[in-house]
Parts: structure tokens; sequence; C-alpha cells
């Protein structure tokens, strides 16, 4: 069995051998707008999975991702000639959910911002609801010493 650091390895080689592979050799118009973000190789080296985006709406997604589906044996020969491993890992392309997720983050992140804001904007003409300092002090009386008895 390989070890985890071969299969890092081995799925950075294969992210440059399939954005290369889709840029040059596969000359289908679909995959303009494909970008490969990342690929996980399982540690026995027997399957690879290779994360990409697409810039566009959803019929190039749909577009693109039948086109890949199609290109998906060129990629694997390209990579079993060019690693030199004894298995060629099978190929399945997936679609990456993190720009979807980082998109989701960034409205999370409005919406707390404009909370944020209008917070501070009841809270610049709020006064407070009984003394400024609410804490207890102890009174001062300068005639009276409680340690002082004679």
């Amino acid at each position: 069995m390989a070890d985890a650091p071969r299969a890092r390895r081995l799925a950075k080689r294969i992210i440059q051998i399939a954005a290369s592979t889709l840029e040059h050799e596969v000359k289908d118009p679909r995959l303009k707008l494909v970008t490969i973000t990342d690929a996980r190789v399982t540690a026995d080296l027997r399957e690879a999975t290779v994360y990409y985006t697409v810039y566009g709406d959803e019929t190039d997604h749909e577009n693109s991702a039948a086109a890949l589906a199609s290109a998906t044996g060129v990629v694997r020969t390209a990579v079993g000639r060019q690693t030199g491993v004894r298995h060629t890992p099978s190929i399945a392309f997936v679609a990456d959910a993190v720009p979807e997720g980082a998109a989701r983050m960034e409205e999370l992140l409005a919406g707390v911002r404009a909370a944020d804001q209008e917070v501070a904007s009841l809270a610049a003409g709020a006064t407070y609801a009984g003394e400024s300092d609410p804490y207890r002090k102890p009174h001062e009386d300068d005639d009276e010493d409680p340690d002082d008895e004679s």
C-alpha cells in the first residue's frame, strides 16, 4: 500500500497533467471555461478524483460536465504516460463546491456587516438607562473613619 505523501505528490502531478491535457490535447470548445482546482488520490493509488470549477451559468456547467466525462479517457491515458505508476488511477471529475460555499459565506458576512452597522447607528444616539457608572462604590466620608474608634 502506498503512503499518504506519495498519494499527495501523485495528486499534484495529476492536477498538472489534467489541466495541460484539457488545454492542449482535447479540442472541445466547452472546456474553455473549466479550471482544475484540486485532485485527491486514494491511498492505494487506484482512484483519483479531480475537482474543477466552471466560469459561467448553469448551462455552461452542464456542458462542461459532459465534455469532461467524454475526455476522461484521454486524461487517464495522459496520466498513465506521464506518471510512470504501475496502475493508472481511474479518473473521476467532480464539480468543486468551494466557490458556491465561498459565495454563501460572503452573503452571510454582508448580512452580519449590515446588522453591525444598524446596531452601531442605534448605539450612536443611545443614553444610559440609569447612571453612567452602574457599579457600587463605597461612600467616602472624610469625617468618620470606621477603623478609628476613640
